[in-house]
């Protein structure tokens, strides 16, 4: 999956196409790219609460004519669930336009396994549902010889069940993790994801698994063999899955600031986890996005201006607050060396508190 974005500012870097600077693009996102890889969580909705907008610019980016598909990490509900979950918030969605990271594991399972095979599920129905649906046995016990063992994050997980896959995959049977997210994000702050749980069997067998979820390439690859994309965008809060993600595939990638990333998070991304756009909220697929321009060593975007001096970054300048992130990410992005403490302090300046 490739994609020649519009306004594109890319070169190649240690054999990877990277983003010189934040791209620009003239026409709103809505009608420059044909369906948005949208994650869930920390994106439409946090803790199972909408994000306020976040409904409302779907239904318009839906109706300008842009594809929506909710691509989640998380393998614990149904596609069906998590599209009654969506209408409720009032955003455009159905089972099909859903696809899990369950469902990307299934096929990872049913391509190395043999039809009716039977399969340890440390999980959730959504992920029993999706090995079902692959023509695959569903079990609970290694007693059962299962020839792989699979795991997604599920509230109700027991210990009685992490054993007994351990036990299987001490026996031989393919480890498979629906995703490796280390934590998920929540009203009450970062929580233990997938990633960690599958620690348990992992650090007592000695074998890690096979990820099928972000930024892993099977889940935006069964996306868009789902949805038929011929120029998607990635959208998502978190640098080391949605993005890294998209920069794995090929495909451009918005990401917003309704979840894990903070603004200086965003400004010291490694190149392997830099958006092609930045938005505050979902309402940046609606929008154009300006150009950041650079001479004499300043980037400036609207009405900011971003340099460095050494490896400090300094902002000057006024505006909207997304345009100064654009700025100071153009400059910090230009060459290495930028510090933790000069990206904070640059994004206090920005936000009117330094």
């Amino acid at each position: 999956m490739t994609s020649e974005a519009p306004g594109s500012q890319i070169q190649a870097q240690n054999g990877h196409d990277e983003p010189l600077l934040p791209m620009g693009c003239a026409d709103p996102l809505d009608t420059a790219y044909d369906v948005a890889l949208l994650d869930l969580d920390g994106v439409v909705y946090l803790g199972g609460t909408a994000i306020p907008g976040a409904a409302q610019a779907l239904r318009k980016a839906h109706a300008a004519g842009m594809r929506l598909a909710y691509v989640t990490n998380n393998a614990f509900r149904t596609p069906a669930a998590i599209a009654a979950l969506l209408t409720s918030f009032g955003a455009p969605a159905t089972a099909q336009d859903v696809v899990t990271s369950a469902q990307a594991a299934a096929r990872l399972l049913a391509e190395r396994l043999p039809a009716g095979a039977p399969v340890l599920v440390i999980g959730g129905s959504g992920l029993r549902m999706a090995v079902r649906e692959r023509g695959l046995r569903p079990v609970s016990t290694a007693m059962d010889r299962p020839q792989a063992v699979v795991q997604g994050y599920w509230p109700d997980l027991s210990y009685s069940l992490l054993a007994e896959g351990g036990l299987a995959v001490a026996a031989g049977a393919l480890f498979v993790a629906s995703n490796g997210d280390l934590t998920l994000p929540g009203r009450r702050g970062r929580q233990p994801g997938n990633g960690s749980l599958v620690q348990v069997i992992a650090t007592a067998t000695g074998v890690q698994p096979l990820v099928a979820g972000k930024p892993e390439p099977p889940l935006h690859q069964e996306s868009v063999l789902r949805t038929g994309a011929k120029h998607p965008l990635v959208v998502g809060d978190r640098l080391d899955t949605d993005i890294e993600g998209a920069h794995r595939v090929g495909a451009d990638s918005l990401l917003v600031l309704t979840g894990v990333t903070s603004p200086a998070e965003a400004v010291l991304a490694p190149p392997s986890q830099r958006p092609a756009y930045l938005a505050e909220d979902l309402a940046g697929l609606l929008e154009p996005h300006p150009e950041v321009t650079s001479a004499d060593g300043a980037f400036g975007c609207a009405g900011w201006t971003a340099r460095r001096t050494e490896n400090q970054l300094e902002l000057s300048g006024e505006g909207e607050r997304i345009d100064g992130l654009r700025a100071l990410c153009a400059a910090a992005w230009a060459a290495e060396g930028v510090t933790a403490e000069s990206a904070r302090s640059a994004v206090q300046r920005l936000e009117g508190t330094g």
